[in-house]
């Protein structure tokens, strides 16, 4: 065996959502904040999110994280999150996994009953309580940086569906949120593929139509994921909906979603439907569930915020070392469109929100 590059990996799943970590072989990363690291690895070495993400050795399932160290001065580790198409500044269910990693391998320490953590994500500082019995974390709850909306009840025109009403709202992601029952949908297993081909549709419509700039951080991309939301229940009194995230190029994100559900909570509020403080129940496609609430409310320019805190649980699944052999013909990786929706590996490091 004779590899010129070896990335130590831990994979790892939040109800369900891939999130795999890369422990060792990244060093150096150039960036004050993790955000500058990000952006180095967008422009710079966009190669090794393709190896790690892509085909032979990823799918179109897979998202990855980095750790990195981080210079924030209550921070005790910085991530950078990698999915599919882009370098989303935040991810519930990474951090997730990312928590879970650092303590159940000892990179950092563990204490029981409960680990408080502070880790550094691009978009900032997430504080993390992590319930921890016999060694393995049981519950991950995250602080999330502010969610707004920016539009609610915005029209849209979408190919083959015309005008829609939709909202748009930022988690960590920003969101196209479309009521599902409106444009006649069923947030259903067997419906995965029809809410795919949709969901990238108008998210496509939407970014084209609507532009949309963080007022902190313009570097933040605008549109780029659609989230369908289902009707609103009580569950022994416990407010309770099904959402299902679209991640391009064109999957469903298979957990209930962290900064969708973020993302949620900012529209949830804003139409009153919530309180501060309230429990709220967030289900995926496959029925699991994270639990979440408006912890606090917060300004980000000229837009009001929430503050939103994200609990679920993340499992350990594998440790790995990945490789690659110099006489590789594929050490980039590369996506065909029997899975991947279409061929993407022609396309540079940085995504428009309209692919």
């Amino acid at each position: 065996m004779r590899w010129n590059k070896t990335l130590t990996v831990v994979d790892c799943h939040a109800e369900g959502e891939s999130g795999r970590v890369v422990v060792g072989g990244v060093i150096g990363i150039p960036g004050e904040t993790v955000f500058d690291m990000r952006t180095y690895l967008a422009t710079q070495q966009d190669d090794l999110r393709r190896m790690l993400l892509f085909e032979p050795r990823g799918a179109a399932h897979h998202n990855a994280n980095i750790l990195v160290p981080s210079r924030h001065p209550e921070a005790q580790m910085g991530y950078i999150i990698l999915e599919s198409t882009e370098y989303p500044a935040m991810s519930g269910s990474n951090t997730m996994c990312v928590a879970t990693v650092l303590l159940e391998t000892g990179i950092l320490p563990m204490t029981e009953p409960v680990t408080n953590l502070a880790l550094e994500s691009p978009a900032g500082l997430i504080r993390v309580e992590c319930d921890c019995e016999d060694g393995k974390v049981v519950r991950v709850r995250f602080v999330n940086q502010p969610a707004f909306c920016y539009f609610l009840e915005k029209p849209v025109k979408v190919e083959g569906l015309g005008e829609i009403v939709v909202d748009i709202a930022y988690g960590g992601m920003t969101y196209v949120l479309v009521d599902a029952e409106r444009i006649g949908v069923e947030l259903h297993p067997s419906e995965a593929r029809t809410l795919c081909e949709l969901g990238q549709r108008i998210k496509k419509a939407a970014a084209e139509q609507i532009i949309v700039c963080h007022p902190d951080n313009p570097e933040i991309p605008g549109i780029t994921n659609t989230e369908f939301t289902g009707p609103l229940r009580r569950e022994e009194g416990i407010l309770t909906s099904r959402n299902t995230v679209v991640v391009s190029p064109g999957r469903v994100d298979r957990s209930p979603c962290g900064t969708g559900t973020s993302a949620r909570l900012a529209t949830m509020h804003a139409r009153g439907q919530i309180a501060q403080g309230e429990p709220f129940i967030h289900e995926s496609l496959i029925g699991s569930r994270f639990e979440s609430s408006v912890l606090d409310t917060a300004t980000v320019g000229p837009y009001d915020a929430v503050v939103p805190r994200v609990a679920g649980q993340a499992w350990i699944t594998g440790l790995y070392q990945m490789g690659v052999d110099p006489t590789d013909p594929f050490p980039r990786g590369f996506t065909v469109a029997d899975t991947w929706m279409r061929s993407i590996d022609h396309l540079g490091p940085v995504w428009s929100a309209a692919e």
